[in-house]
Parts: structure tokens; sequence; C-alpha cells
């Protein structure tokens, strides 16, 4: 679970009704249904719009769980496991990593070195392990320009409710009664539109950018790591290389190693 997804939310929402409370109003007066109905399931069904397909539209709940996770890649480990196949390719020859690479989890890894220990040209495997990496990042782009799409549609649609609210407003202003809501739904409307885009779903798809850099920057690292276990560079060599992809946490780990 990520902790600071929910605990951004959380904080959002106490400083927003801090606010309205410091400001003397009650929190009823910012209530409206009619308005949550029409920014939520106008903006979500633009989104539908525009997918290509249904389940395009429906993924977005299934990518927001995600911003509530911490993916792990396990890079530290991954650079581990390649240091360490360096050498026994070093010692033994690339046959040799055979029997070792069944038991990788990481199928991205696997495939690298399958194709080495077949003999696969040097640029072949860059071809097709940079090809993989490319489909992934437009697979996440995808995703990325839904909630991009999602962020513009959410205050359009907070608008909308503005101006049917203001046009109910303004043919009922002979019955004061019908006046109050028809204001709240006018000014509550574009609040919650506003809400929805920046506190919600920009924060949302930059974290899922985010994600998929680090997802990337993983793979570039195995493909670093593949082509030099296949070139037979000295392990030290490869973990100089490697370091490069860490983070600095990583980093100071590794590098204590690779200098033993």
């Amino acid at each position: 679970m990520n902790i600071f997804s929910i605990a951004g939310i959380a904080g959002t929402f106490a400083a927003l009704v801090i606010g309205i409370i410091w400001g003397g109003n009650p929190l009823a007066a910012f209530a409206d249904l009619p308005s949550v109905f029409i920014v939520m399931v106008a903006s979500f069904c633009c989104l539908l719009t525009a997918g290509a397909k249904f389940g395009d539209s429906l993924g977005t709940w299934s990518m927001i769980a995600m911003t509530f996770k911490t993916p792990t890649f396990g890079e530290q480990e991954i650079a581990r496991k390649l240091m360490s196949f360096s050498e026994k390719a070093r010692r033994e020859g690339l046959l040799s990593l055979e029997d070792e690479i069944q038991d990788l989890d990481n199928d991205f890894l696997r495939t690298g070195l399958r194709l080495s220990i077949d003999g696969t040209d040097h640029d072949i495997i860059l071809t097709l392990l940079e090809s993989e990496i490319n489909k992934m990042q437009e697979r996440h782009g995808r995703k990325h320009k839904v909630f991009d799409l999602w962020s513009t549609v959410a205050p359009a649609a907070g608008m909308w409710g503005t101006i049917m609210g203001l046009v109910g407003m303004m043919r009922n202003l002979d019955d004061p009664s019908l006046v109050g809501p028809n204001m709240a739904i006018a000014l509550i409307t574009t609040l919650y539109g506003s809400i929805l885009a920046n506190a919600f779903i920009i924060p949302w798809g930059m974290k899922l950018r985010t994600y998929s850099a680090e997802e990337a920057n993983c793979r570039e690292m195995i493909i670093e790591g593949v082509l030099s276990i296949q070139a037979g560079d000295n392990p030290r060599i490869l973990g100089q290389k490697l370091l490069a992809f860490l983070s600095p946490e990583d980093r100071k780990v590794l590098e204590r190693e690779v200098k033993e």
C-alpha cells in the first residue's frame, strides 16, 4: 500500500474541510448530489466515447488501484543476479546458464539470457528487447492518455453543471425556492470538477508515468547486463554499468559489493 497516496487524499480533504469551517460555512452547503452526478458520470462517459474498446475505459479503475500500491521491480536483486551470471559465464561459458534461467521469475530477463545462450547476434537481441520496451511504453501511454483526457473533461463537466444551474436559476427567478438549489449546482459543480481533476486525476496520471519509467529503466538495465554477459565483460565492469540504473539507496549498497 502506498501511504503517500492515502496521505495526499486525506490531506486534500482535510484542507478543504478546514477551509470551509474556518470560513464560517456549514459543510452541508458544499454537498450536492446532482453536482456529483454531473461531474462523475458525464466525465467518465466521455472516456467511454473516446475508448476504442469498452475495456479501455473500464481499465481506468484498475489503473487507479495501482496508484495505491508501490510496485517493486527488484533492480538491486536483478543486478546481483546479472553479476553472478557474468561470473559463471566467464568461468564455464554461456551454456552453463541454461539451468540458471529456469528458476527466473522475470520473463524479460529470462528471454534476454535465452537469446544469448542460443547464440543470437548482439544487434538482434538489442532490437528484440528494445522493441518489447517500446511496445510496453505504448500500452502504458494509451492508459496515460485516458487520464489526460479525463483531467480535461472533468473541469469541463463542472462548467456544464454551472451553465445548467444558471439556466435553471434564470428560468425560475419568480420562484425564490428554486433559485437557491440552482445556484448551488451552478457554483458547486465547478468546484467538484476542479477538485476531481487537480486533486485526483492529474496526480494519478503522474504517478503511473513514474511507475512506467521505473519499469522501463529496470528493463534497460537488464538489456545492458545481458549484452555485457554475452560479450564476456568482467563482472566488476558489468557492476559499474549497472550502478547507473539504480536509485541512490540501491547504488550505495551494490557499490560496496562491486568494489569488494
